[in-house]
């Protein structure tokens, strides 16, 4: 099973309260960003992530606002589940911007990252990171992998939500970059079941197919049937408002491959 949680901020008790015993081993936990745990590389933070390494179930993450990018990107990339990951310590990966896993037979794209509001109150290099967001480069990686699918996929995980969405939410979506307009793009480009955000500090479903989630850890897999796909008819669907074609494309494997089975 697929379950999917919001901004950890470094907090171990997500691991260790009610919902977080109902993983078992084999399932997949996902953090919507704001892992927390890759920050200062210290002796007691290794200790932190081998733990988690540890847990029965995968632990997949995203970056957020609060993530040190310099050291997360200390970790080479390897194979995993048909794309490219960084192992950070056992069955803990951090999940790279424009890629697609294939995770329990589902397909899931994954952008991490997200702009800080408060960065001039902050250190660069140290508490903040400009490559927050994306480089050209990322983007036009994140599309040529949403080609090779076909442009469908079961999940997209993101920190930040789309300005259509934060317009929902009565944030601010008038503001907006290279990754909010792409998050724009996505909503009218990709077929997908659902979309996953953190970074709002918000447990909200917000349907068709959205989803806020933070402190809660929510399952992924076959949602309320308003979260489902809602098919008008062949080539078009509903993504949050109003009706958008696609172009019909045979569905393609992600890049690499078969299904990703945890090692015992």
């Amino acid at each position: 099973m697929i379950y999917v949680t919001g901004d950890i901020h470094a907090d171990l008790d997500r691991f260790k309260g009610k919902e977080a015993k109902k993983l078992k081993k084999g399932d997949t936990l996902i953090v919507c960003g704001d892992f927390g745990f890759v920050w200062d590389g210290s002796k007691k933070e290794q200790q932190v992530l081998k733990w988690i390494g540890k847990r029965p179930y995968q632990v997949l993450f995203i970056e957020g606002t609060h993530d040190n990018l310099s050291l997360l990107d200390t970790y080479p990339p390897v194979d995993f589940c048909g794309g490219r990951a960084r192992q950070i310590s056992g069955r803990c990966y951090h999940l790279l911007r424009g890629e697609v896993y294939t995770i329990e037979s589902d397909q899931i794209f994954t952008f991490g990252g997200g702009e800080s509001f408060d960065a001039d109150t902050r250190i660069e290099g140290q508490t903040w990171w400009p490559g927050e967001l994306p480089t050209q480069q990322e983007l036009a990686h994140a599309r040529e992998t949403l080609e090779r699918c076909g442009h469908v996929v079961d999940y997209i995980i993101t920190h930040e939500a789309s300005s259509i969405v934060k317009g929902f939410l009565n944030m601010d979506s008038l503001h907006t970059n290279q990754m909010l307009a792409f998050f724009d793009e996505l909503s009218k480009t990709v077929r997908y079941k659902q979309w996953f955000f953190g970074g709002c500090h918000l447990d909200k479903v917000i349907p068709p197919k959205h989803r806020a989630v933070y402190q809660q850890i929510v399952t992924a897999s076959r949602q309320c049937a308003e979260l489902r796909w809602m098919e008008i008819k062949r080539g078009t669907f509903v993504p949050l408002f109003g009706l958008h074609t696609v172009k019909s494309s045979a569905r393609a494997p992600a890049h690499g491959s078969a299904a990703c089975v945890q090692a015992a």
